[in-house]
């Protein structure tokens, strides 16, 4: 019995034709393809040019909703790879940047982005400490946004002043370039390592010897959060049997707080982190308190001290004041 069959081509990859259309394709009484579909592909399936596909033929389309697809027996669809919507990702950052596009996306630089650029990395940051996954979720975005901005701008030598462009696929090859020679264990098979540890020193190591580094702080970004910075001298230094008498100590600020974040690494802890948790509780506190105030019909742009402490909340094992002024412990 004749039957009809529609072979959806993905619009990302549309001279790709699904390994599982070929049977159909030989076997039809004729094939059709729209408009939709390539020169190339149709002259390659011997399809002829057209809407509708007669019983025993073959509807070549890359239309998802075809209105084919609703009386056609069989429906073939070209598979997506995952990662397949990165595509549209960088067509669309492409359309921003290119004539006809936002004026604003193209003026922008590398460094009138960088901005941009911490700020979403620490709105990431912040999703993250909270477990909000539709936050996580979006802020993802935003960071791959940054990410297709710059590589489209250095993709425009004469707009950017660069020697040697480059852009988001050159990109993606380093990236892969460097994820399989620093994991020689999953991809080569010449290593065996069976700890996280491991994997984290023999990275350091490959690191080292790819770019030639002469000292073992070569590399740390400078420009980072000052308690992230003293916890990756610290760690780094560690792994170079640095004796930990040698960290910075002394009576200044700088070294004591240097001194907590090393001391905080060294057990273990990830001392911005525990910082940033700390702060985020204070601004909590500081909120509740001037809500507090509010409710009691002050007004919290202008407490004193007695009525700061009043408001100020109880978490367990902290102590505080109570309203007549006598110590207290919630």
């Amino acid at each position: 019995m004749a039957s009809r069959t529609v072979v959806v081509l993905s619009a990302r990859t549309p001279n790709a034709v699904p390994a599982a259309a070929l049977p159909a394709l030989r076997a039809a009484a004729v094939v059709v393809a729209d408009a939709s579909v390539s020169e190339e592909v149709a002259a390659a399936a011997g399809a002829s040019r057209g809407e509708d596909v007669p019983d025993g033929g073959v509807l070549l389309t890359t239309h998802d909703a075809h209105p084919m697809l609703a009386v056609a027996d069989t429906v073939i669809r070209a598979p997506e790879v995952p990662g397949a919507a990165l595509l549209d990702a960088v067509a669309v950052m492409d359309r921003l940047r290119s004539p006809g596009g936002c004026p604003w996306d193209a003026q922008q630089t590398h460094a009138s982005l960088l901005q941009y650029l911490v700020e979403e990395c620490y709105e990431l940051y912040e999703a993250i400490e909270d477990g909000d996954r539709d936050a996580m979720r979006e802020e993802l975005g935003d960071v791959l946004l940054q990410v297709l901005f710059h590589a489209r701008i250095a993709a425009e030598p004469g707009l950017t002043g660069e020697a040697a462009p480059f852009d988001i696929d050159d990109v993606a090859a380093d990236l892969v370039a460097k994820l399989v020679g620093r994991h020689p264990h999953v991809f080569a098979g010449t290593e065996t390592i069976d700890t996280a540890q491991g994997q984290e020193h023999r990275w350091e190591e490959l690191k080292r010897a790819e770019k030639r580094r002469e000292s073992s702080v070569d590399g740390v970004p400078l420009g980072q959060p000052a308690v992230a910075l003293a916890a990756k001298l610290t760690s780094r230094t560690a792994r170079a049997g640095l004796p930990a008498e040698l960290l910075p100590a002394g009576p200044g600020v700088g070294e004591q707080l240097f001194a907590a974040a090393a001391a905080a690494k060294l057990a273990g802890i990830d001392p911005e982190a525990e910082l940033r948790g700390a702060a985020r509780r204070f601004a909590d506190d500081v909120r509740a308190a001037e809500r507090g105030a509010a409710a009691a019909g002050a007004d919290p742009h202008s407490l004193d001290t007695a009525a700061w402490e009043r408001h100020w909340p109880r978490r367990p094992g902290r102590s505080s004041r109570g309203t007549d002024g006598d110590p207290t412990t919630a």
